[in-house]
């Protein structure tokens, strides 16, 4: 039997024991998680741009995302790799990739990427850009999950404007917004080959023809009439000018058509008389005169002794003629005097000054020479080309008259 000294001891023994195993396992445990957490590794993590200080026991930088709840795609940019070892101070970036849609000249295909912008996209993909490609949206663009982005490959296109023959580079259009473009603009009347709405294509020339109508005012001259009288105070068949006539004046309005700068066509619009001409009047003669016995060649005598009356080959000129000075080798001025009755003569055979009478043609003086007009020949004045021309060459008689 134990006194009550004893166990009242042996209580309080059992007491301090209990106590000091517990305060014991208390520091244990507390020295414990201490060391655990002394033993992290300090880093920097920056996710998508975000900067964070993490503290971890993670291995390498794979573990380290993966305790973050990150699982990276190989098309993610991670910097370091994922097998790096984990160390104190160590910067860890990882950004994710965005999924896009990329469209070069109607191929696409889906595109994981990082890139920052378009255009830094396509440098990655290997897609070149030329200065007249067309790429949507602009090469600055930053890229965006879901975004579509298109690229369509300029071709070059002839164009001829107005017969100048051009090139130009573009991508698949209709010829309008391919015109807008180019900053071509078409008139009303121009014409296009192909229409405005077909689409352009490679190897394809364009034709645009430039068409303008312009108004032509000219003055255009209006022959006179010849207006033949009767006469009968002449001698029959004598033929004398005695209105030369002139020529008038009409005003023409034209509509003039032109297509690249040359005329295609020319439509008369409005006319106009400016001046009236004035007839020309002619009058032959009826008067019958009476024969006058003639031989057919003048005596051996000479000249000055032939028969009054006998036949030449006669032919007519003007004083137009190729040559002629228009005044006569007497000094008559034909041009000044165009209903005067002149002939040419030869001289030995019709003295100068002599008055005659032609058959045919009438009264006249033998008031001209001629280096053709050589023995039985004359050579009668008619101040237009088209009477000398219907006079042609003819034999006559002629008579010398005292």
């Amino acid at each position: 039997m134990m006194l009550p000294n004893r166990r009242k001891w042996l209580d309080l023994w059992r007491k301090n024991v209990t106590a000091t195993a517990s305060g014991f396992l208390a520091i244990s445990a507390t020295t414990g998680v201490a060391g655990y957490e002394i033993a992290k590794d300090d880093v920097t993590l920056t996710v998508n741009g975000e900067k964070q200080e993490i503290r971890t026991h993670a291995e390498n930088v794979k573990e380290l995302l993966e305790e973050q709840g990150i699982q990276p795609r190989k098309e993610d940019y991670v910097y370091p790799s994922l097998s790096t070892p984990i160390t104190d101070d160590l910067h860890i970036i990882w950004e994710a990739s965005k999924e896009v849609t990329l469209t070069v000249n109607g191929k696409t295909k889906k595109v994981w990427t990082t890139a920052d912008t378009v255009g830094e996209l396509l440098r990655l993909q290997h897609v070149s850009v030329g200065p007249h490609d067309k790429v949507t949206p602009t090469l600055s663009a930053k890229i965006k999950k879901g975004m579509d982005i298109g690229v369509e490959k300029a071709f070059p296109v002839r164009i001829n404007v107005g017969g100048k023959q051009q090139q130009a580079w573009t991508t698949s259009t209709t010829v309008a917004d391919f015109l807008k473009q180019q900053g071509i603009q078409l008139g009303k009347l121009d014409r296009i080959e192909p229409s405005l709405q077909e689409k352009v294509k490679k190897q394809m020339t364009i034709h645009i023809t430039r068409v303008k109508k312009v108004t032509d005012v000219v003055e255009e001259p209006v022959d006179f009439a010849v207006v033949t009288k009767r006469d009968n105070s002449l001698p029959k068949g004598e033929r004398r000018v005695i209105e030369s006539g002139e020529k008038g004046k009409i005003e023409k309005t034209y509509e003039v058509t032109l297509e690249n700068g040359k005329e295609v066509a020319r439509k008369l619009i409005a006319e106009k008389t400016v001046k009236e001409s004035k007839a020309r009047i002619v009058v032959i003669g009826t008067k019958t005169v009476r024969p006058v016995a003639s031989s057919d060649q003048p005596s051996s005598r000479g000249a000055g002794h032939a028969a009054k009356e006998f036949y030449v080959t006669a032919t007519a000129y003007t004083a137009y003629c190729g040559g002629c000075s228009g005044v006569t080798s007497t000094g008559i001025n034909l041009r000044q005097n165009p209903s005067a009755k002149v002939i040419a003569v030869d001289p030995s055979i019709i003295p100068l000054g002599s008055k005659v009478y032609v058959e045919g043609y009438g009264y006249a003086v033998a008031a001209d020479t001629g280096s053709s007009i050589r023995g039985y020949k004359i050579d009668v004045f008619f101040p237009e080309r088209s009477d000398a021309f219907r006079w042609g060459k003819k034999r006559v008689k002629i008579r010398v008259l005292p």
